[in-house]
């Protein structure tokens, strides 16, 4: 693995969110809460500070942990107002890109050939198909219902007329309804989220390409900063933004190679890479799985775990994908395990809390033995050692899925 020498007393890490339209403001108070909370568990001290370093949002971290004082400057890289505008869609044009998305998959046999990997992450791509389907389905026959009544109750063409009018208010208002609560529904937020990425058909759209290389841009800049460990965090859709730019930034010639200051190293959780890769048009993602395999220059570990329905747990991005060179190195499949790494009552409570699930991985673990090579998120963002050094020997979990089960396989 590249570790990059010694210890690690400065680092800096980037945080790629998932598609989220939220302010990143969430992460920093996520990390701070949750820091506290593993720093008791687990006999460490964790202390944020106002962040010290350029850039559109982050904060400072002081830790003492394992024996070390270890500086570390994070920053989330923001694409929430990409997000926000992709989620600005209207009630009919939502119901429009739930059959364009549905089709997209479906035509192109995607879906059925992710079916073969995990289950869990299918059925929360179709959740909102039918949770539309269904909020429509409430809506039309509210509708129909109130405008039978009225028609029964007015006699005539006018009573006919009222009533379908009625009707259609009414379809329209518990229609706004529906959005308005999908804080509680998730329907239209999953719905804009799959439409995203399918849009194109697995291609990036131009502005998120444009995003790509701007955050490329920022972690070359660190390259050349006082750290030990320059670490990118990919959680969830920003795992295959996180390998795009990784692949940028090595076809670029940023590493000098092997043992190279400061480390590079790449951490995604909760990925849902087969989502995109799986689509004829992401070639581009296809390369960079590819090519990024078999860097010697870096580390990649991809920790997702099977309680975690959102996610392609234990799944190889690169291999599932159909597109692994020989001597591929990387990643190393690790299972964060929550049903072991939380309590028994913790895992109880929180087992059918699907989405917050999802984001356990940036949070604490209540059940963890202690040991360096366990996963917990902030001695690794945080702790002295690099990502290479905190997972050195360590093989990929025993049911790791690597099974090529893609369809499309040609890259850019």
């Amino acid at each position: 693995m590249a570790t990059g020498g010694g210890g690690v007393r400065r680092r800096r890490v980037f945080y790629i969110p998932g598609y989220d339209p939220i302010h990143p403001r969430r992460y920093r108070e996520l990390y701070r809460k949750e820091g506290a909370a593993q720093a008791r568990l687990s006999g460490y001290s964790l202390d944020l500070k106002a962040k010290r370093v350029p850039g559109p949002y982050g904060w400072h971290v002081s830790a003492q942990i394992e024996g070390a004082r270890v500086e570390t400057d994070m920053e989330v890289m923001v694409w929430s107002d990409i997000v926000r505008d992709s989620m600005g869609a209207t009630i009919l044009a939502t119901y429009l890109q739930l059959l364009r998305t549905a089709w997209a998959y479906i035509a192109s046999g995607a879906l059925f050939r992710l079916m073969r990997l995990r289950k869990g992450p299918i059925i929360a791509a179709l959740y909102p198909i039918f949770a539309l389907l269904a909020q429509l389905a409430v809506a039309v026959l509210a509708g129909l219902a109130l405008s039978r009544s009225i028609a029964w109750a007015w006699d005539g063409p006018w009573g006919r007329t009222m009533g379908i009018l009625a009707g259609v208010a009414c379809a329209g208002a518990i229609l706004r309804w529906f959005k308005r609560k999908d804080g509680k529904f998730f329907a239209y937020y999953l719905m804009h989220d799959y439409a995203y990425s399918a849009q194109a058909r697995g291609a990036n759209p131009p502005e998120l390409e444009a995003r790509i290389t701007a955050f490329r841009m920022e972690v070359e800049a660190a390259l050349k900063g006082p750290y030990d460990e320059v670490l990118v965090v990919g959680h969830s859709s920003g795992a295959h933004l996180a390998v795009s730019i990784f692949a940028d930034l090595l076809r670029a010639g940023a590493r000098a190679g092997p043992g190279s200051l400061p480390a590079l190293s790449l951490l995604t959780l909760g990925q849902v890479v087969p989502m995109v890769s799986f689509l004829p048009e992401a070639r581009r993602l296809r390369a960079d799985l590819a090519f990024l395999s078999v860097q010697e220059a870096i580390t990649w570990v991809d920790v997702t775990a099977p309680g975690d329905g959102c996610a392609f747990a234990l799944c190889d991005p690169v291999a599932v994908s159909g597109v692994a060179p020989e001597g591929q190195r990387w990643p190393l499949i690790y299972s964060a395990a929550f049903s072991k790494t939380l309590k028994p009552e913790t895992w109880e409570k929180l087992r059918r809390r699907y989405f917050r699930l999802h984001f356990q991985y940036l949070c604490a673990f209540d059940n963890l033995p202690g040991g360096e090579g366990d996963y917990d998120y902030f001695r690794i963002t945080a702790g002295p050692l690099t990502l290479g050094q905190r997972f050195a020997g360590r093989a990929s979990s025993k049911s790791r899925i690597d099974r090529a089960a893609n369809r499309y396989t040609t890259v850019a």
